[in-house]
């Protein structure tokens, strides 16, 4: 029903350029990148970035390390990627592959690891640039050493994307980058890899991805291509979390949110985010051990309830598998709002912002950061209602 609203005179991109080995098994693919990088490439250096435990935990780095050892190709291990990365951990780690000389950067973690590992594979092929530059937009690259993403979490689909956040601390700024040269070579997303997920981080990021698809779907450049990712990726996720959250170890489950998360992150990369991105970067970067999906999820009805009336025939059919009798009308937006903070309780998310240390007072702040922050204003401008001050205040202050 919503193909009418398409403007079919408007010219969309359609994009899918990363090599994307998804499957159970798939991380012993690294033998055969590691090979490729080696004996094509001319790659002989690399470094590596990852969080602290997980990338031996998962059994990820056994893989690698062997791959690594059999095909010649020395590495620096960079092992202190945080949640909500900072600037100053690209630039630790650049340091430390610009001392290598490595000549390409490998990824093996969730969102946090694979964005700073983008980032630095940018200033590996700008040596004289700091994170900095990148993040404050001091300069447009168009080159960056080649990417590896070895992924651990079924949320951000950054491994198929050319976007990637990083923290300025000091500013309390989060901005996103998005540019052609970071998208990786190829990625690998083996559910194997994802059964240990506490079960908070299988629920938080898979929240991530739905957030993900219902912005790509409403936004000024959303494409049929976008929206049809968008509703198999909630028939997907609300049909295989509640199994993950109940059998951790299920690995059909895994798979199918994994591939879930891998098709809305080719879904924003085609129409792009808008509001609960914009408006939950100032809240992880002002308390960065807020788990982003849950940021995220905290926002998303109140959202809903600012974009239902222009989104409301597209949104009725996405959220299909989880609001069922939706007719696509403005007048059943608060029906629609309602919806989706039931199910996110029924999923084990029932935070408010006042829940995660906000209050009234923190408005204003959090509003100024969502229009001064470089980058969210881009993505502010996309959104399918005017994005004023005005309503973004009502939506942190609608959130509390």
């Amino acid at each position: 029903m919503w193909e009418a609203n398409i403007p079919i005179h408007e010219v969309r991109e359609i994009r899918v350029k990363t090599t994307v080995f998804l499957g159970v098994g798939a991380i012993k693919k690294i033998h055969d990148i590691a090979a490729e990088l080696k004996q094509k490439r001319g790659i002989d250096k690399v470094v590596i970035l990852t969080g602290k435990g997980s990338y031996k935990s998962t059994g990820a780095w056994d893989h690698v390390s062997a791959a690594l050892e059999k095909n010649g190709i020395q590495h620096v291990l960079y092992n202190k990627v945080t949640p909500n990365p900072t600037v100053d951990q690209v630039d630790e780690a650049a340091k430390m592959g610009k001392e290598l000389g490595a000549q390409g950067v490998i990824a093996i973690g969730g969102g946090s690891p694979i964005d700073a590992a983008k980032s630095v594979a940018i200033l590996l092929a700008y040596p004289g640039k700091t994170a900095r530059d990148v993040y404050e937009f001091k300069f447009t690259p168009d080159q960056a050493v080649p990417i590896v993403a070895i992924n651990l979490t079924h949320g951000t689909g950054t491994e198929a994307d050319r976007f990637a956040v990083v923290s300025i601390p000091e500013k309390e700024h989060k901005p996103a980058i998005a540019y052609d040269c970071i998208y990786p070579l190829y990625s690998i997303d083996d559910p194997a890899l994802m059964t240990k997920l506490p079960e908070n981080q299988t629920r938080y990021v898979s929240i991530d991805a739905v957030n993900h698809i219902v912005e790509a779907a409403t936004s000024k450049v959303a494409s049929p291509f976008s929206i049809m990712l968008a509703k198999e990726t909630v028939r997907l996720i609300s049909e295989y979390l509640p199994k993950a959250l109940a059998q951790p170890e299920d690995l059909t489950a895994r798979y199918y949110l994994l591939y879930a998360s891998l098709i809305a992150g080719v879904a924003f990369d085609n129409g792009m985010l808008h509001f609960t991105h914009a408006l939950e970067h100032p809240l992880s970067a002002v308390k960065p051990d807020l788990a982003h999906g849950l940021g995220l999820a905290v926002i998303l009805p109140a959202v809903v309830k600012q974009i239902y009336p222009s989104s409301a025939a597209v949104l009725a059919d996405v959220f299909s598998p989880i609001i069922p009798g939706l007719k696509g009308v403005p007048d059943e937006t608060e029906k629609a709002a309602k919806g989706i903070e039931q199910w996110l309780a029924s999923v084990g998310i029932t935070s408010k912002l006042k829940d995660l240390g906000f209050t009234e007072g923190d408005v204003e702040k959090l509003t100024d950061l969502a229009f001064n922050t470089p980058s969210l204003d881009l993505l502010l401008s996309l959104a399918p209602v005017p994005a004023d001050r005005e309503r973004v205040a009502a939506i942190y202050h609608d959130s509390l």
